[in-house]
């Protein structure tokens, strides 16, 4: 699926036009006086590895099993 626009509004309106492309992934089609002289695409995604794809998402907080040294008032 294509959309197709003038000249002088894509012109006037590029980056959004840019980042709906990107978006929803359709081609865009620019036309001078009715004929199409350009053609924008959206790049293809990136392959990502899955392995090691969460690299660097988790947060150590250290030791989360051991008991605490602390009396808490619910004990008293």
């Amino acid at each position: 699926m294509s959309i197709t626009i003038a000249a002088g509004e894509f012109k006037a309106k590029c980056l959004k036009l840019l980042d709906e492309v990107a978006e929803k992934r359709e081609t865009l089609v620019i036309t001078k006086h009715g004929k199409p002289v350009a053609e924008v695409n959206p790049i293809k995604p990136e392959k990502t590895e899955l392995f090691g794809s969460m690299k660097g998402s988790v947060l150590w907080e250290g030791d989360i099993i051991s008991p605490l040294d602390i009396e808490w008032d619910a004990m008293k």
